[in-house]
């Protein structure tokens, strides 16, 4: 799916799996297959945002969620707080802990505000005039529970081992033989509609390498 080369990837996500989404999402699917659809993808789709929306519908992420990011100079980061969702709270570093404000659309911070002056710690915690402040999205809980799940030893086999694979194809786009890197028109659906051409020739290609063959009971891949 083409989007702007302003936007990010995510962006897109959740219309790149609308065939999973929704009551036909397990049609064809073996009466006694459990298992429900997977999503592989890199930080990029690792937001809050698109996790909820695959973990209402049921499927199963495989996108890698970063972790906090690093502070200036070494200070402490948002993983050394801990955040109680339940009560909607943030405790700092030295067991301060304050209340959570949240916006009208769920997002909410926490103000440790003149608490800060008198902290032993602070100069390992902020820079801040006004004290640490440490934002709570709404979708926290999602974040948090995706940063433990990857570090499950069979999540990261899982993941490492499949998620090249599609690296690898795009790759193959982006090679001069296939012109994948630049577009060549001009105005997004002209866009979308080339790399679409551009996809279908080189799927072509490699199931004629595969051993792809017409047969008189119809198309067999051949293998040497």
């Amino acid at each position: 799916m083409v989007s702007p080369a302003n936007a990010g990837d995510a962006g897109v996500a959740e219309d790149l799996i609308d065939d999973l989404v929704g009551d036909d999402a397990t049609d064809g699917a073996a009466p006694e297959d459990t298992n429900g659809p997977t999503v592989y993808g890199d930080a990029a789709y690792g937001a809050g945002g698109f996790l909820d929306h695959l973990a209402n519908n049921d499927i199963d992420s495989r996108c890698k969620t970063q972790p906090p990011a690093p502070r200036p100079g070494g200070l402490f980061t948002k993983d050394r707080f801990t955040i109680d969702l339940d009560d909607d709270t943030v405790t700092c570093p030295n067991d301060v802990t304050v209340t959570i404000r949240r916006d009208r659309d769920g997002d909410g911070t926490a103000y440790f505000s003149d608490v800060c002056s008198t902290c032993p710690l602070r100069a390992q915690c902020t820079n801040a005039a006004g004290g640490r402040t440490i934002s709570v999205g709404r979708y926290e809980q999602r974040l948090a529970d995706a940063r433990a799940q990857q570090t499950d030893p069979d999540w990261l086999a899982d993941y490492r081992a499949t998620r090249p694979k599609v690296e690898r194809k795009l790759g193959h786009m982006m090679r001069r033989r296939h012109g994948g890197r630049r577009a060549r028109v001009r105005g997004k659906r002209k866009v979308d509609a080339d790399f679409n051409l551009l996809a279908a020739a080189h799927n072509l290609a490699r199931l004629t390498v595969l051993g792809l063959r017409s047969t008189t009971t119809g198309w067999m891949a051949i293998t040497p």
